[in-house]
């Protein structure tokens, strides 16, 4: 695949552009898209170097620090968009996801891929970035569902809606594969010159270690926190 000129990277702030000034005259919130981008582009240029730099190592030690940090961002921003922002709470997020995340990120890299050297840093860093970050959007939806729908309703119900409405973008995301919409993951392999084929069995196992995740994440998350109330 042939590399993308600096010039042209710019010009995708047009259409942000576009989307920031829409989303300040009907939302009211100024700088916030803009924020986003420039934050977003920084943290990628970033673990840009990081990711070199690990490559070029192969340190574990590193490695790990690289996936707890990842556990820890992830729970941090979770916390952020909850009104409890107690520690015990940021403690069950943490937990959830960094216990159903790491799971999930284990048996792909020890069972599922059959890899030579499953700590290779090649493969663990995309593939923990793609759990955790599946696993703090579905905390996300999860948790602040359920500080609204446990105000009308008793817990056990409230925790079925905020499960129920906590999953379906990735189970329409799974309804819809191939038909509506083809992965960035899939899609990023057969613009490399993969065999499609292979990019498909590829996409599966992406596919279903995000679920997953989410869904044991969302699990272990509104069992203690029932538990709790």
């Amino acid at each position: 695949m042939s590399n993308i000129p600096l010039l042209n990277l710019l010009y995708m702030l047009v259409p942000l552009g576009c989307v920031a000034l829409l989303y300040f005259v009907w939302v009211g919130k100024k700088g916030e898209i803009l924020f986003a981008t420039l934050r977003m582009s920084v943290q990628l240029i970033a673990i840009g170097y990081v990711l070199v730099s690990l490559f070029s190592t192969e340190s574990t030690l590193y490695l790990f620090a690289l996936v707890v940090v990842m556990v820890v961002s992830a729970s941090l921003i979770v916390r952020r968009n909850i009104r409890h922002k107690d520690w015990k709470t940021y403690a069950t997020i943490f937990f959830s996801i960094g216990i159903a995340g790491s799971l999930n990120l284990a048996w792909v890299l020890f069972l599922v891929l059959e890899l030579e050297n499953p700590l290779d840093a090649r493969f663990v860093i995309p593939l923990a970035g793609m759990i955790y970050a599946n696993a703090m959007n579905a905390i996300s939806l999860c948790a602040e569902r359920y500080e609204k729908e446990k105000e009308h309703h008793e817990m056990e119900k409230a925790r079925s809606i905020a499960l129920k409405a906590s999953m379906m973008p990735q189970i329409n995301t799974f309804l819809a594969v191939g038909f509506v919409s083809l992965p960035g993951m899939m899609t990023g392999q057969i613009l490399s010159g993969i065999d499609p084929l292979i990019a498909v069995r590829y996409q599966i196992v992406v596919m279903a270690m995000m679920l997953s995740s989410g869904a044991m994440s969302n699990f272990i998350y509104m069992y203690f926190s029932v538990r709790r109330a």
